[in-house]
């Protein structure tokens, strides 16, 4: 009987004799690797459902056409505002399995032809297992969806839209211990388990970084500190001329953040089977991790890069803002049953009710040329 080792197993080893190897690694690599291995990482895995109800998450896009529906009719108010451009282009980074662009496409050709006629869609997307889901589902729009990296890309004019991304990129973890500010790393402990460990700080720029809000964190408390949305912002910024960029998360400005009392032990969560996961540490691989995203940060950085801030509000509001109701009547006309009906009616419900999943989101747009 041939042995199997299963890709988490085999990524948790590669993990452990490479601290025992060089040491104690910081959580960011930690993290990283774990959802980003190429072999056993979390978002590249072939082998697991990550999406829907027999998944560990789920995103708007796959809760309801109707949020790719009503972002589509955004993107055609903002084709109009670059002035009708006869070629314009749409990045979408982070696609997952190519739900919202299919829900985005098949709205434009339907309603707003013009736009439609005008548009290249381009999916930035990490995983092989997700582009080639993504590939497939996109077949009828094959003639103007190509897969790139963003940093191969030149948007002028154009879109670049990302719905929950930020919030997954790898994050570095710090402390105050003992008045000094420290970071957690990961060794591999004497069971094969990993266990965290305390460490000076990897870069100063996690001290730059707090000194730049003037926020000094209490004795005992933890912050994630997600640098990687600087480097992604400035990739951005280099492939993009002209238009807009649209982010999409669940996230706080840094007052409430690293001040609130209620954020003493960070924002740091794993996810499996839509459960919180006690142990982030446990099984590398095997649990989406997560973060809350600081859109301080991000428009601070964005300033930096020359983005102007267009619009930044909750999810609910902005969507009731850009018509997501015009859009539920027109996609309740053409449904057949009572049952499907219900169905878009139930999710439009979720989306901009105050206390229903969308009020706990964010919407950032800011314009550059």
């Amino acid at each position: 009987m041939i042995e199997t080792v299963s890709y988490t197993a085999e990524l948790a080893a590669r993990l452990s004799e490479r601290i025992k190897r060089d040491g104690p690694i910081t959580f960011g690599d930690w993290m990283n690797a774990a959802l980003y291995d190429a072999a056993g990482g979390y978002y590249c895995r072939s082998d697991q459902q990550k999406w829907g109800r027999e998944g560990d998450y789920r995103t708007s896009p796959e809760r309801s056409s109707l949020f790719a529906a009503t972002f589509a009719r955004y993107f055609a108010r903002l084709y109009e505002n670059l002035e009708n451009p006869t070629r314009w282009t749409i990045v979408e980074a982070g696609s997952g399995d190519g739900t919202f662009a299919s829900g985005v496409l098949q709205t434009l050709r339907h309603s707003f032809p013009d736009v439609f006629a005008a548009t290249h869609y381009i999916i930035d997307e990490v995983s092989l297992h997700s582009r080639l889901l993504a590939r497939d589902r996109l077949r009828p729009f094959a003639d103007r969806v190509e897969f790139r990296r963003l940093e191969d890309v030149t948007v002028d004019p154009g879109i670049v839209f990302a719905n929950e991304l930020l919030d997954a990129f790898a994050v570095h973890r710090v402390t105050m211990h003992n008045n000094s500010l420290q970071e957690f790393y990961v060794e591999a402990g004497a069971k094969g388990n990993f266990e965290w460990a305390l460490g000076p700080l990897s870069t100063r720029r996690l001290s730059e970084y707090f000194a730049g809000y003037d926020i000094q964190l209490a004795e005992g408390q933890i912050a994630e500190v997600n640098l990687d949305i600087e480097e992604w912002l400035k990739k951005v910024s280099n492939s993009w001329c002209h238009g807009y960029l649209v982010i999409v998360d669940y996230g706080a400005d840094a007052k409430e953040l690293y001040a609130s009392p209620n954020r003493q032990n960070g924002t740091l969560r794993g996810f499996q089977r839509h459960q919180i996961v006690a142990d982030v540490l446990a099984r590398p691989g095997e649990q989406d991790l997560t973060t809350t995203v600081d859109w301080s940060f991000v428009k601070r950085v964005g300033q930096t890069l020359g983005f102007e801030v267009v619009e930044y509000s909750r999810q609910d509001k902005f969507l009731l803002g850009v018509g997501v109701l015009e859009q539920l009547q027109m996609l309740s006309q053409s449904l057949d049953t009572e049952a499907e009906k219900l169905r878009i009616t139930t999710a439009a419900r979720e989306m901009i009710l105050p206390d229903g999943m969308a009020a706990r989101f964010q919407v950032l747009v800011q314009k550059k040329g």
